[in-house]
C-alpha cells in the first residue's frame, strides 16, 4: 500500500491531471440550461497530453508531456430535438503513439520527459535521450509496430486552416484530424496532408535536404489570419540560424479585396538569433510579426558539459524581433530586461501621421518573471536562485503585459527602443485568448485563467496549478489609462488590485471581470464564441471544461465514474452559466482548445483514409532480425534503469548494478531522495 501511494503521488499524474483510459466515439450527453443557437453545428475541441504508457507512476513527468488526446463536444443539429451535444475523445495517432500501442515492453513513455531535460543529472539525461534514440532506430527494424519518422506527440493546440483541422506541437509538423469524429488523417507539410488525394507533391515545411526533419518542427501556436486565412508559423531548431519562418496561404479562400494572392513562404531564415532558444509562441499583426528571443535556452550541447538541455538565465536579456510579415530580413530588435513569455494574447499595429509618421507594433502577452512555472509543472524544485544585480530582481508573478514597439524608419541608424512595457493588471493571468474575429487587430477584451489560491501560476512542490477563476480584461481601457498616466516601466502595473479587491467591485464598467468557480470546482482555458448579430465585441459565450474535485477519493485519485462538464458562460457579464453539458467521463486538465464553426466542419478537404492503430497480433516476429530487435527492446534498455521499477534481472545488472558498483547510484537515479539500494530493499 505504501508503495502504491508513493507511485501515485506525482501531482501531474494524479487527480484530474491523470490520463483517462477510455476513448469514445460521438456519444450523446444530457444537458441543463439553454444551448445558445450560435453553437448549433459547431464543435469545441481541446488538446492535451494523455500518456498512453503510464505504468511507472514515479517516473519523471511534466504537465506538457504525453500523447496528444483531443476531447470535443459536437453540437449536432437534430430535426426533432433541436441542438443536441455529443462528446468524443480520441488519441492523435502519431508515430510515437502507434509504435507504443500494445507494446508490453514499455513501462514509461518513449520520449524523455521535459522534467528530465530541465532538471536531471548528466547521466540520467544522456540515458533518457539515448534510450529514445535507440527506440527510434529499433522502430525501423522488422517486428516494429510503427516506424517513428516524426517525434511529435501533437499535444499542444488545435487550429483550422485551408479546410483542415490541425493538432500542433513544436517537435514536429501539424497533424490533420477530421471533424467531428476526431479521426487522425496524417501529417501536414504546408501543402498537403498524408492520406489526402495527391494534388501537390512538392516539399513543404523543411524542404527535402538532410536537415528537413528538424526545420519542419512547427511552433505549438501557429496563427491563422482571420482576413487572409494565411497560416503563419515559426520553426525553432537547434542549429544555425535557429529560427525559420513560413507563411502559407489558403487555397480554398474565396477571392476578395483583402486577398494578397501570394505564394507560400517556406522556411525563411530569421537573422539575429545567436543561440538555440525555446520559443513556445510569437505574435502576429496584420502586416507584422514578432518573435520572442528570451533567455530560455534549449541547447543539445549543454548535455555534454553537464548542464540541463533547457535552462533559464535570470541575468540574461529579452529581445523582441519585429519584421514585416513577408520580409524577415528587415527585422528590428528591441532589447529589455529578462522575462519569460509562453503565450501571447494579441498583436496589432497602428500608423500615426502627426506630428511625424510612425508605425507602432503593440503586443499583449502573459509575462513571467522567472522560470519557476516550468519546474512546478513537473513537480520539481527550481534551482537555487543565482545572484543577480538588484535591478534584475522582481517578485514572482505572471501578469498580462502591454508592449509598444515604435519601428525605426528603414535606413536609420537609430536604435529601436521599447516605448511602453508594463502590466495591465496585478492578478495572475495565463492561457490568454481573444475573440477570433478581432485577432491581429486592436481587440478590446482578452480572456484567460486566474487563481486566487496563490499569487501566480507557480506552485509549492508536490502541488499542481488549478484554475479557480476565469478572467476578462478590458485591455483597451487599461492601455489608455496607462498611456495617460504611465506606471513604472517593466515593473509597473496599471491596475494593482488583488483578486479579492476585484471581486468586491460593483462597478458594471470595471475593466476586470472575474468568474469565480464554485468551491472544489476548477476550470480550464476558455474559448470565446460570438453571438450572432453581436452588439459588442464581448457579446457571446465562453466555453470551458470544468471538474468537481469532490469526486476524488481519500488519496486524491479519480475513480472510473468521475465526470467533467462543459460550461457555456455569458462572456458579457461573466456571471451566468447558461448551459451545462454533462459529459460521460472526465476530461483531464489540459492545454489549448478552439471552436470550429459549422461552416468550417462542412468545408473540410477530402481525405482518402485515416491513420489506423497497429494490431500486435499482426506483427511478424518469426524472422531472426525481428526476434533480435524484440530481444533488444525487451531486455537491453527499455525497462527503467532505476531498479525500483525493474522487471528483469538483466535490467538491474545492466543499469542499477553497474552504477552501484561505480558508486553513482544517487547520480543516475531520477529520485535522489530514494536511492537505488534503499528502493530495492523497500
Amino acid at each position: 500500500m505504501e508503495e502504491d501511494h508513493f507511485q501515485s503521488s506525482h501531482p501531474y499524474l494524479s487527480g484530474n491531471f491523470a490520463p483517462v483510459k477510455r476513448a469514445r466515439p460521438l456519444t450523446w450527453c444530457p444537458h441543463s440550461g439553454r444551448i445558445p443557437p450560435e453553437l448549433a453545428g459547431g464543435q469545441y475541441i481541446r488538446n492535451g497530453g494523455n500518456p498512453l504508457t503510464n505504468e511507472d507512476l514515479a517516473r519523471d513527468a511534466h504537465w506538457f508531456d504525453g500523447d496528444g488526446m483531443l476531447s470535443g463536444v459536437f453540437f449536432r443539429r437534430e430535426p426533432k430535438k433541436g441542438v443536441e451535444p455529443y462528446f468524443v475523445n480520441q488519441y492523435i495517432l502519431t508515430d510515437v503513439y502507434l509504435n507504443a500501442k500494445g507494446n508490453r515492453n514499455l513501462r514509461r513513455p518513449l520520449l524523455p520527459s521535459i522534467s528530465t531535460l530541465i532538471d536531471a543529472s548528466f547521466l540520467a539525461t544522456v540515458l533518457a535521450v539515448g534510450r529514445a534514440i535507440l527506440l527510434i532506430v529499433l522502430s525501423r527494424l522488422p517486428g516494429s509496430r510503427r516506424v517513428i519518422k516524426k517525434i511529435s506527440v501533437a499535444n499542444t493546440g488545435v487550429i483550422y486552416h485551408d479546410g483542415r483541422a490541425l493538432a500542433t506541437c513544436e517537435s514536429g509538423p501539424p497533424m490533420r484530424f477530421q471533424l467531428p469524429g476526431l479521426e487522425t488523417v496524417g501529417w501536414y507539410n504546408g501543402r498537403k496532408a498524408e492520406n489526402e488525394p495527391c494534388i501537390d507533391d512538392r516539399a513543404g515545411f523543411g524542404g527535402e535536404n538532410l536537415g528537413s526533419f528538424i526545420k519542419e518542427w512547427t511552433t505549438g501556436h501557429p496563427r491563422v489570419d482571420p482576413i487572409t486565412k494565411e497560416l503563419i508559423s515559426i520553426h525553432v531548431v537547434p542549429i544555425k540560424p535557429y529560427v525559420f519562418y513560413s507563411v502559407i496561404p489558403s487555397k480554398t479562400k474565396a477571392g476578395s479585396k483583402h486577398d494578397r494572392a501570394r505564394r507560400p513562404l517556406f522556411d525563411a531564415s530569421i537573422p539575429g538569433v545567436h543561440s538555440p532558444k525555446m520559443m513556445h509562441d510569437f505574435g502576429v499583426a496584420t502586416h507584422y510579426t514578432i518573435i520572442l528571443d528570451l533567455p530560455l535556452s534549449m541547447n543539445l550541447t549543454h548535455v555534454a558539459s553537464g548542464k540541463p538541455m533547457i535552462a533559464y538565465d535570470p541575468a540574461g536579456r529579452s529581445r523582441y524581433g519585429v519584421f514585416p510579415r513577408y520580409e524577415p530580413n528587415k527585422i528590428q530588435w528591441f532589447e529589455t530586461k529578462q522575462c519569460l513569455i509562453f503565450h501571447t494574447a494579441n498583436c496589432w499595429e497602428t500608423l500615426t501621421v502627426e506630428p511625424v509618421a510612425e508605425t507602432c507594433i503593440h503586443l499583449v502577452a502573459c509575462r513571467l518573471t522567472s522560470a519557476t512555472v516550468l519546474y512546478s509543472a513537473g513537480a520539481l524544485s527550481p534551482p537555487p536562485p543565482k545572484a543577480v544585480p538588484p535591478e534584475y530582481a522582481e517578485e514572482e508573478q505572471c501578469r498580462l503585459y502591454y508592449y509598444n514597439f515604435p519601428l525605426v524608419p528603414e535606413g536609420s541608424d537609430e536604435q529601436p527602443v521599447i516605448r511602453n512595457q508594463w502590466a495591465l493588471s496585478a492578478i495572475p493571468f495565463e492561457f490568454p485568448s481573444v475573440s477570433p474575429q478581432y485577432a491581429m487587430t486592436a481587440a478590446r477584451f482578452v480572456y484567460g485563467c486566474s487563481m486566487g489560491s496563490q499569487c501566480h501560476f507557480s506552485t509549492a512542490l508536490g502541488k499542481a496549478a488549478k484554475v479557480d477563476y476565469l478572467a476578462k480584461i478590458d485591455t483597451e481601457t487599461l492601455i489608455a489609462r496607462g498611456t495617460a498616466h504611465p506606471p513604472q516601466q517593466i515593473t509597473g502595473c496599471v491596475d494593482r488590485r488583488s483578486i479579492d479587491q476585484v471581486m468586491g467591485s460593483s462597478d458594471p464598467n470595471d475593466p476586470i471581470k472575474l468568474f469565480p468557480m464554485p468551491e472544489n470546482w476548477y476550470a480550464q482555458e476558455p474559448r470565446f464564441v460570438a453571438r450572432r448579430g453581436a452588439s459588442s465585441e464581448d457579446d457571446g459565450w465562453l466555453l470551458t471544461y470544468v471538474f468537481d474535485e469532490s469526486q476524488l477519493d481519500g488519496r486524491g485519485e479519480c475513480g472510473e465514474e468521475a465526470k467533467s462538464e462543459l460550461w457555456v458562460i455569458d462572456a458579457k457579464h461573466m456571471r451566468d452559466v447558461v448551459a451545462k453539458i454533462h459529459l460521460p467521463q472526465r476530461v483531464p486538465y489540459g492545454l489549448h482548445g478552439a471552436w470550429f464553426s459549422e461552416k468550417e466542419i462542412a468545408g473540410q478537404k477530402a481525405a482518402q483514409c485515416f491513420r489506423g492503430e497497429a494490431v500486435e497480433a499482426e506483427l511478424d516476429l518469426s524472422s531472426p532480425l525481428s526476434q533480435m530487435r524484440n530481444m533488444i527492446e525487451k531486455y537491453a534498455i527499455l525497462q527503467d534503469y532505476d531498479p525500483m521499477h525493474a522487471t528483469s534481472v538483466f535490467t538491474y545488472i545492466q543499469w542499477g548494478g553497474m552504477f552501484e558498483l561505480w558508486g553513482l547510484s544517487d547520480v543516475i537515479s531520477p529520485h535522489p531522495d530514494r536511492p537505488m539500494r534503499e528502493a530495492r530493499e523497500a
